[in-house]
């Protein structure tokens, strides 16, 4: 971790706060320091200047952004590395960076990543040795 990586303000709860940097700077340092066979994470965000929530929330509307009602934070980013039913990681760097680009400071914090899910399609009909490539390139 860096120098920017920080303890987030619940205490104990083992999730990490990500500010000092562009939005979607913070983003792209997060997806890649994690190990490459990650599956999902959730993050939450919130903006330093209320009065502006919702100009980010309609610039937040590509990513699915989840408000949070009555909460320190604003909205939950669930995101999807290669499947599953979540933002993929360009979605969600493009809704941060037009955050960024109309100059709506916040924070990230890192609330989990889920790690070793294996994508199921319907293999029906196919060969064994097609299942086996299938389960050998997605374990990766």
């Amino acid at each position: 971790m860096t120098a920017s990586h920080t303890r987030a303000d619940a205490p104990g709860d083992g999730s990490l706060l990500f500010a000092a940097m562009a939005l979607a700077d913070t983003f792209t340092e997060i997806v890649e320091s994690l190990p490459d066979d990650w599956t999902d994470l959730e993050l939450d965000l919130r903006v330093l200047d209320e009065r502006r929530y919702v100009e980010a929330a309609t610039l937040l509307v590509t990513c699915n952004a989840q408000p949070y009602s009555r909460r320190d934070w604003h909205w939950r980013l669930l995101v999807a590395h290669r499947f599953g039913h979540a933002a993929s990681v360009p979605a969600v760097h493009t809704a941060l960076t037009l955050l960024d680009d109309a100059g709506i400071a916040g924070e990230l914090a890192l609330r989990e990543t889920r790690t070793g899910r294996v994508e199921t399609l319907q293999m029906w009909g196919r060969p064994e040795s097609v299942r086996e490539e299938f389960r050998r390139l997605r374990a990766q």
